[in-house]
């Protein structure tokens, strides 16, 4: 049994089972949907089907971050059993959350001096945050300790790639990822643009690609020239949709007879509410390891 809890939050974009098989602790984002509050409790309140065909339907959505009150009464628990804590944050790029964090861990490590709480920034998102923290499992499993664990994260996130394309423009001109006018000659033109999480965990489109056909070829070739061993990757992929299942089966299906050393099957995951309210329906994102991202 390890001496620390592995935490996250759940914007990990894991299933609720992934974290409970692999003992990995988390806590809930939070949303509003039409106004009414909802926990991202990776589809428990609301499901993803139903979620992404509100917004569909025109549903107006809003995020908050944890705050650090809901993080000190989360860490506590685990303190108070005796437990150090490792706590992985969704990227300072997209989020503030590492701050509410830090907060916490600064006022806890009062109350607890005998026990250790390391916050650390992911530099992740969605399913290629739960793919680091399904690695930091294995670590865990393996005997590492609780900072070894921590290191490891440190030197090994940036070698996590996400690319991601949508088949939906109007959420990411809503968010101002993208303007109206190219939003407009988008949709008119058919361009479903490829975006990547660059080395600051900063969501950046890359490329404008035309037809849905050419962009799930396109993020494919990104693992190819980026992964580790290119075409003879032995690790696992992971992929996250946002109510576009076939379109991510697609790429799934690609990425297995692609990569034929592949570990295991390629895992799809939703894109959970909180990451979801910003990119709509329509966005399928893929996570692997590879060479270290430079920017």
């Amino acid at each position: 049994m390890s001496d620390f809890i592995l935490s996250c939050c759940s914007t990990a974009d894991l299933t609720k089972e992934h974290f409970e098989e692999r003992e990995i602790s988390y806590i809930c984002f939070h949303y509003e949907m039409d106004g009414k509050q909802y926990d991202d409790d990776l589809g428990q309140s609301m499901p993803f089907e139903e979620f992404y065909k509100a917004m569909a339907n025109g549903a107006e959505t809003k995020t908050s971050q944890i705050n650090a009150e809901e993080f000190i009464a989360y860490f506590e628990g685990f303190l108070k059993q005796g437990k150090d804590i490792l706590h992985v944050c969704l990227s300072s790029g997209i989020t503030g959350v590492i701050n509410s964090a830090r907060i916490a861990k600064e006022e806890l490590e009062e109350r607890y001096p005998d026990r250790k709480i390391l916050v650390l920034d992911s530099l992740a998102a969605s399913s290629g945050y739960g793919l680091l923290m399904d690695r930091l499992a294995d670590l865990r499993d393996e005997g590492k300790s609780i900072d070894e664990v921590c290191q490891w994260a440190e030197e090994h996130k940036l070698n996590l790639h996400h690319w991601f394309f949508s088949t939906d423009l109007t959420f990411y001109i809503k968010g101002g990822r993208i303007s109206k006018a190219s939003g407009f000659i988008g949709g008119v033109l058919n361009i479903c643009p490829l975006l990547n999480v660059d080395n600051n965990g900063k969501l950046i489109p890359r490329f404008k690609i035309r037809t849905k056909k050419k962009v799930i070829r396109a993020i494919v070739d990104k693992m190819e020239e980026f992964a580790d061993n290119g075409l003879d990757y032995s690790d696992k992929c992971y992929i996250s949709q946002s109510g576009c299942y076939e379109d991510a089966r697609e790429v799934a299906n690609l990425v297995e007879a692609r990569f034929p050393k592949l570990k295991g099957k390629v895992e799809i995951n939703y894109v959970g509410t909180t990451i979801g309210s910003h990119t709509g329906p329509g966005t399928v994102a893929l996570f692997f390891w590879g060479s270290k991202r430079i920017n």
